[in-house]
């Protein structure tokens, strides 16, 4: 019993602090959904995937991908996912988290360095602590000091390769990554960059590939484009060099033992992609709620990013949770967000703008947070 007494002491410290957690119903308005495009319930993609099933494609996929679970929809989806991000390979992994943690976990190697934004994805943090080489934050959003951490360490005899990880688009704050600036520092430290795309695939770019979209097939650069957001299905797509697929498919240790991801969802990938070719409808669409929530969220203290996540600091966690209640009491599906996913002292809602809700639904999100704030 002492092991569990010591997991209930931990609970109990995490409640005190108003940092404890818990699952809750899916209820009220979604503004609080990854899935930008609303695509996850539409009639495309369920047409999609009883389509599959009609052609008896196979709900498991039995094994890993080196074992028996390669299905063909695993490899229909990454040769039209490299064909539309324009990259030589794609590699697709269950999920972002795992993706990204194997990315870290396995290709910088002994002698090399990762520098990655201070405000880098825990899936990145997973990754880097399994790292063979040692990695260290920089300023965020800050290339230069990307470039110093760099230059300091060649000085200290630094030889291997460095490696250089951001989001383009940030999940919690919705600013972007100086992606330009970054490509440059990697070019001339013969770095190489990734990049964690995940909110930013089918939001920007050309139809919908992205903020690294003129990037895509260099040789310095890998990209993360996750299909369980904007592309309303699941898992996510390594994309870049043939080299990087290869050692994935050879080292990465997430990879190599875990059951291949469902051949069923790789045809409703499959079909996301295609979603974000030929509905660019639904692109604008989205855009006209980020206007939207500048008119009728920016008086109330959210922060307009230009981007679909809206937060709203408010700094003390239990008084974030509090508001947060209250706003999902009054039928907005809101959530509070606290440290450790956000900074000490930066306790926010985080907002996400969907096409599950329209115009009327982020002014009356408005008119609630103007009475609660």
């Amino acid at each position: 019993m002492n092991g569990l007494l010591a997991l209930r002491a931990d609970l109990d410290g995490l409640a005190a602090i108003g940092r404890g957690r818990r699952l809750m119903p899916i209820a009220g308005r979604d503004f609080a959904s990854n899935d930008y495009l609303g695509l996850a319930g539409s009639h495309r993609m369920r047409a999609a995937v009883a389509d599959a099933i009609s052609r008896g494609v196979a709900v498991g996929s039995g094994g890993s991908r080196l074992l028996r679970g390669n299905h063909p929809e695993h490899e229909r989806l990454e040769a039209e996912a490299a064909a539309f991000f324009g990259c030589e390979t794609a590699l697709w992994f269950g999920s972002g988290f795992a993706a990204n943690a194997a990315l870290l976990a396995t290709l910088p190697q002994r002698g090399d360095l990762i520098v990655h934004d201070a405000l880098v994805h825990a899936s990145a943090h997973e990754g880097m602590r399994m790292a063979r080489a040692p990695h260290m934050a920089a300023g965020h959003n800050d290339a230069d000091a990307v470039d110093d951490a760099i230059r300091d360490w060649r000085r200290k005899g630094g030889i291997g390769t460095p490696w250089i990880a951001v989001e383009s688009l940030y999940s919690m704050d919705g600013d972007r990554a100086p992606l330009d600036a970054l490509a440059e520092v990697a070019s001339r430290h013969d770095a190489m960059l990734l990049i964690d795309e995940a909110h930013a695939t089918g939001v920007f770019g050309p139809h919908g590939r992205g903020l690294a979209a003129g990037l895509d097939g260099r040789h310095d650069v890998v990209t993360l484009r996750t299909c369980g957001k904007a592309m309303g299905s699941e898992g996510a797509l390594v994309c870049g060099p043939a080299v990087v697929r290869d050692f994935l498919i050879n080292r990465a240790r997430g990879f190599i033992f875990s059951t291949a991801p469902s051949p069923l969802m790789a045809a409703a990938a499959r079909e996301g992609l295609r979603a974000l070719y030929d509905e660019p409808g639904r692109r604008v669409a989205l855009h006209d709620r980020i206007a939207a929530a500048e008119r009728w969220l920016a008086p109330y203290g959210a922060t307009m990013t230009g981007s679909q996540i809206v937060p709203l600091l408010i700094g003390n966690d239990r008084a974030t949770m509090r508001v947060a209640d209250a706003v999902q009491t009054a039928g907005f599906d809101v959530r509070g967000i606290r440290p450790p996913t956000v900074p000490a002292g930066t306790a926010r809602l985080r907002i996400s703008l969907t096409l599950n809700v329209d115009g009327d639904d982020i002014a009356a999100l408005g008119d609630v947070l103007r009475r609660l704030l």
